[in-house]
């Protein structure tokens, strides 16, 4: 039976599919069924596009229709979910997972596997189905049966950390392919370092499946754009052309001609016409797409939605709810299903089985040819094995620059370039770029060659005015192998356009370094278009990132320290355009736990007054300390570059920090005063900007919004 379930891979001497033609947007797919779809299932078409039985099941029918109703039984239990695509997906998926993709599913993180990408998230039980036929111990029968539960590994939208098998965490829609573009970038930079004669140590594929809300979402295009540009061969995207979203049918907002679009983005892109049955079409449109090495591949399958459900399929009701029990049982019986809920046959079951020796071989083959490569090639293989391990250099950290007070003063986006340079030194997997801004973020690694299509050894990612596909790309880059470190950079108050992708970088816990630049009022001429104000405070309610506004040099080495050493958390660093002191007192130690003192002049933990600052604005708080000590003052400055790391700081520390029996408490900060009373208490004063900025020098913008040492004198005068 199982010789029997893997179906001939020979292809039709005039295969069924076709290259897409380029037709006018108005002439869009018509729900109408074909009379000449090949019945290479037993089924037959209706005129509403239906399913119904025609002959006996053949046993590739018996698996796709499996992973159907464990997807059914899964929402249907939940009374909650996305049956319609994996219903209507089933086919792509079981050819993907049975016959195309390299895997070891007990060893899910296997470094050479093929990557598998669901963007269109919302129908994860597609791809819980698969990882559970596979034979994946991240989903067993109860993980089915606990779909969308509290505690599950199953939630309601894939999420890489809670269920291995997963590679990226997709729901919000475009997200995934983003994500796939940056799997892929990563195999065909790594390959082309690494790679040597009879040496394919780095050779895999990505494959994705996006739907029309993703084809919808702007940030599919930006990625899709960047993917034919870097010629990104190895990736494989399927696009499930079912003509429905939420609100019905997609002609009411989306009549565009995807095809000619990918066709100008640089995309290889090929038709199946017939998704629900035509198996051999499918796999004939994979065969050719591996061919194609220059660009990456689309290709448009036209599925229905709910396929095999009587009164739902091809409709929105089968979107995003359950089917309901009278139809569920409709269905079984259109399908010809006498199983019960969650039931695998034994001869699907023992179909499958055999995924897992033959993943066992894959790595085990792949472990060898790794020795013998790491015999001829030993330092090539150190620095992947690194990569694939987070095993960095010992001593790494030394390699950053160290800074005095003596310094000449620097802007903390400069002195953020040279530690990006001296990282990417010693670290094998250190790379990234910047929106078009490079030479203003000072983001160039100078030693290293851009990545582009004919060069994908180069380590300067140029991604284009493309901030949020940006962040997602980086966002898959991390999630392919651990000691990959992506970092990305644009102005800090155009995080607005990424916003999406920082967050499932902390969700999804992926250590992206975002190097954000020109972070206050400070930029100066630009005006209120590009200062940011609300930003520190947003990212800080965010769960699961490191903000970090560094004062000077030294807190900039530190923050980099912290960014590459927290691999499962991102970080945003804040950094100045405006030239900035070295000050007496920062460390790198200090910027590690997040608060510290860099001045005092008090006893017994007594300050008559503590004054706080973060970045620029740290130097004003150390100036006004200065000057209340001239008049016989107790005072402490403290830097708070980074909240989060204070918080997770011992209570003892924190109180020889900021002691609670101190009251007396003024913070300034060149931004949104919201959050700061967590620091200064009820009788403190926060000094901040609480209003959109202006366009003017930036000295003139300090003392207009009064982010003076005066205005920290008197505030603390005031308090003590």
């Amino acid at each position: 039976m199982a010789s029997s379930l893997n179906l001939s891979k020979a292809f039709l001497a005039q295969p069924p599919y076709k290259r897409c033609s380029l037709r006018p947007a108005d002439q869009h797919v018509s729900f109408t069924p074909r009379r000449d779809l090949p019945s290479l299932s037993g089924l037959r078409v209706t005129r509403r596009g239906i399913c119904v039985r025609a002959s006996a099941e053949t046993e590739v029918d018996k698996s796709v229709n499996t992973i159907r109703f464990l997807a059914i039984d899964a929402v249907e239990k939940a009374k909650s979910g996305h049956p319609g695509l994996p219903m209507g997906c089933a086919p792509m998926g079981h050819i993907l997972f049975d016959e195309v993709m390299k895997y070891n599913p007990k060893n899910p993180y296997w470094f050479n596997r093929d990557r598998f990408i669901l963007s269109a998230g919302h129908g994860c039980m597609l791809h819980y189905a698969l990882l559970h036929l596979a034979g994946y111990d991240s989903v067993k029968e109860q993980d089915l049966m606990n779909f969308r539960q509290w505690g599950s590994r199953t939630p309601g939208h894939p999420e890489n950390f809670e269920t291995p098998g997963v590679e990226v965490t997709t729901g919000p829609l475009g997200q995934g392919i983003a994500n796939a573009v940056g799997l892929a970038l990563a195999e065909k930079h790594l390959a082309a370092r690494f790679n040597k004669p009879h040496f394919d140590i780095v050779d895999h594929y990505t494959y994705a499946i996006l739907g029309d809300g993703c084809q919808m979402e702007g940030i599919a295009n930006e990625a899709c754009s960047l993917a034919g540009h870097w010629g990104l061969g190895k990736l494989i995207a399927f696009y499930d052309d079912n003509h429905i979203s939420i609100d019905g049918d997609t002609e009411i907002a989306f009549t565009e001609n995807v095809e000619t679009r990918f066709q100008g983005l640089g995309w290889h892109v090929i038709c199946v016409k017939n998704g629900n049955t035509g198996y051999d079409e499918i796999r004939a449109a994979i065969k050719e797409a591996k061919t194609v090495k220059d660009k990456p591949t689309l290709i448009k399958i036209t599925t229905t939605i709910g396929f095999g459900s009587p009164n739902k399929a091809n409709s929105y009701s089968v979107h995003g709810s359950a089917l309901g029990e009278k139809e569920v049982d409709a269905t079984r019986k259109n399908l010809g299903w006498s199983y019960g809920p969650f039931h695998v046959p034994e001869d699907v079951k023992s179909h499958w089985s055999r995924h897992i020796p033959e993943g066992a071989a894959l790595e085990a083959e792949w472990n060898a040819q790794f020795a013998d490569y790491a015999k001829k090639y030993p330092q090539e293989a150190a620095e992947l094995k690194s990569i694939v391990s987070v095993n960095f250099p010992t001593g790494w950290e030394t390699s950053l620059p160290t800074y005095t007070p003596e310094s000449p003063a620097d802007a903390t986006r400069n002195l953020s370039q040279q530690c990006l340079n001296a990282l990417a030194k010693v670290l094998p997997g250190f790379l990234g770029g910047s929106a078009d801004l490079a030479s203003s973020n000072m983001t160039l690694l100078k030693m290293f060659g851009d990545f582009q299509k004919d060069a994908p050894e180069g380590r300067n990612l140029r991604f284009g005015v493309r901030e949020h596909s940006m962040g997602a790309i980086c966002n898959g880059i991390t999630c392919h192998s651990p000691g990959l470190i992506p970092y990305c950079a644009t102005f800090f108050v155009f995080t607005d356009y990424m916003r999406a992708a920082i967050r499932l970088s902390a969700l999804s816990q992926a250590g992206v370094i975002y190097v954000m630049t020109h972070d206050s009022i400070g930029l100066g001429e630009d005006g209120p278009t590009h200062q940011p104000i609300e930003h520190l405070a947003s990212f800080r309610a965010m769960p699961n990132i490191l903000m970090l506004r560094p004062a000077d040099g030294t807190e900039t080495a530190g923050a980099y320290k912290v960014a590459v050493e927290n691999r499962k958390r991102p970080s945003i660093l804040a950094l100045s355009r405006q030239k900035l002191p070295h000050l007496p007192g920062t460390s790198v130690e200090g910027v590690e736990k997040g608060g510290y003192v860099i001045s005092d002049n008090s006893a017994g933990n007594r300050p008559d007054v503590i004054l706080m600052g973060t970045g620029s604005e740290l130097e004003i708080a150390a100036k006004a300390g200065e000057k209340l000590r001239e008049e016989g003052r107790a005072v402490r400055v403290v830097s708070l570059v980074s909240w989060e790391l204070f918080d997770e700081q011992s209570e003892e520390y924190k109180e020889s920090v900021l002691p609670s029996g101190v009251s007396a408490r003024v913070s300034i900060e060149a931004g949104s005063t919201f959050g700061w009373e967590k620091m200064v208490g009820s009788k403190g004063k926060a000094i901040g900007v609480d209003s959109f900025g202006a366009s003017a020098p930036a000295d003139v913008l300090y003392k207009k919004f009064g982010l003076t040492v005066d205005a920290v004198v008197a505030a603390a005068k005031d308090l003590c």
